[in-house]
């Protein structure tokens, strides 16, 4: 029989909690990146009303979570004019614009560049659009080199995966069919955070819960990922819009 996961929404003094009903025995409350979301799991019997008592009792606690992700550094609204830092697997490059009539692309240099060739005319948007394109277009080749080393390993194969823009999530795995998302924001962080995510994502298929077995389960296949689940947590957070 398959589990039904029940999903609600309330706010406790201006703060959003999501609401996971699971056939578990325990309440379990986090404060999530990258924007220090809320999510309680409860047992399927619980009320909104007795989540709302536990929520204000530990309100202080989620305040001092969120404002760690919130002190987090992040970059400043991108412009897209040369000498304007952005991130590749970790390494900061600097954006070298060349304007041009030709075919718009963007290049990456060894020497720490991106070089990025657009029209005279070209908007804000467009340049964001190019250089997302590209970051799309490593990422498209990265994820399968990690896909076909990690599913033998781990002896869960994804029938799908793709790339999105998420908000509050780096990646999420529909168990039922096989899906992996992956966020975008990803290509730009050290390649091991990439790696664990894709493993965290696969082992999903393993177990849905972050439950012991969960954890169990990623110190087997990746002794170190607690290192590389903070350091991909602490790292520099793309601008708000």
């Amino acid at each position: 029989m398959i589990n039904v996961m029940q999903e609600t929404m309330i706010t406790v003094s201006g703060i959003e909690i999501k609401i996971l009903r699971k056939k578990i025995k325990n309440m379990h409350l986090g404060v999530y990146p990258p924007n220090g979301h809320v999510r309680v799991s409860v047992p399927k019997h619980v009320s909104d009303d007795h989540v709302r008592l536990a929520i204000v009792s530990k309100l202080s606690w989620i305040k001092k979570k969120q404002q760690v992700f919130k002190d987090q550094p992040r970059q400043s609204e991108r412009t897209y004019v040369s000498g304007e830092c952005h991130y590749f697997l970790g390494q900061r490059y600097r954006l070298e614009l060349i304007e041009r009539a030709g075919k718009a692309e963007v290049t990456r240099l060894k020497s720490g560049k991106l070089k990025m060739f657009v029209k005279a005319s070209a908007s804000i948007a467009s340049k964001e659009k190019l250089l997302n394109a590209w970051y799309r277009a490593e990422l498209k080749y990265l994820i399968p080199i990690l896909l076909d080393k990690w599913q033998p390993i781990i002896g869960k194969y994804a029938d799908e995966w793709g790339i999105k823009k998420m908000k509050t999530k780096w990646g999420s795995c529909n168990i039922d069919q096989r899906r992996i998302w992956l966020n975008l924001e990803l290509v730009k962080k050290p390649p091991e955070c990439l790696e664990y995510v894709v493993v965290h994502e696969l082992v999903h298929l393993h177990e849905r819960y972050h439950n012991a077995h969960f954890k169990a389960l990623m110190t087997q296949f990746v002794p170190n990922w607690k290192s590389r689940q903070k350091t991909l947590n602490q790292s520099t957070l793309a601008h708000e819009d």
